[in-house]
């Protein structure tokens, strides 16, 4: 089962693009390696205090899959330097 989300956070304290891609490469980089997910910027590359990322999961079953995008999205939304706005997800 193919679970997917999209997530649109603010980063408040980002004054360039070059803090903003601090932030999201650290982010984007350490969720790989905790979960077994995809994950990207989707939207939103030129703006300085947004971004939108999609994040995918692939498993055997929908819980499995669901639980997974789960984790991975409560673990974005902990970091401190952001916040967020607006999620969709949808199972495939």
């Amino acid at each position: 089962m193919i679970s997917y989300a999209e997530c649109e956070f603010i980063i408040p304290t980002s004054h360039s693009l070059k803090e903003k891609r601090a932030v999201l490469q650290r982010m984007l980089t350490r969720t790989k390696q905790k979960f077994n997910i995809s994950i990207s910027e989707i939207d939103h590359q030129d703006k300085w205090q947004r971004t939108r990322i999609a994040i995918v999961c692939v498993a055997s079953s929908s819980d499995a899959s669901d639980r997974e995008l789960t984790h991975a999205i409560n673990y974005l939304e902990s970091n401190p330097e952001w916040e967020r706005t607006e999620t969709i997800r949808e199972h495939l």
